[in-house]
């Protein structure tokens, strides 16, 4: 049985991801959610090392927090559209792509603390 990644936010105690993936390639990293006509609920992508992220080929809007090195969220896109440059974050070192809407249900705001599990 293969692992699972969740994504937490700790400073609300809220589940934002179930089964989220990780790319950290470069390869992995550019193609990012490409191809893809959606995420289903409980998905997630963490991209690593990121300072910012696009839409152009995408088919579907997406929510995409930027955490920094200490798991802090520095920077909320909720959502980014198709076809679309979102901003650099400087300040990030990851982020983690959901699907349109997880972030301001589960109120996820800047200075919030996420965090990365894996689970069986």
């Amino acid at each position: 049985m293969s692992s699972m990644i969740a994504v937490v936010n700790v400073t609300r105690s809220v589940v934002l991801a179930t089964r989220a993936t990780l790319a950290l390639s470069g390869v992995a990293r550019a193609r990012g959610l490409l191809g893809r006509t959606g995420m289903d609920g409980g998905e997630g992508l963490i991209i690593r090392p990121c300072k910012g992220v696009h839409s152009f080929g995408m088919r579907f809007p997406i929510d995409v927090a930027y955490v920094n090195e200490a798991g802090a969220v520095v920077r909320v896109l909720a959502p980014l559209l198709p076809n679309r440059a979102g901003p650099v974050a400087w300040n990030a070192s990851w982020l983690v792509e959901l699907p349109e809407g997880v972030l301001q249900r589960s109120g996820t705001v800047p200075g919030d603390r996420l965090q990365a599990f894996y689970y069986r």
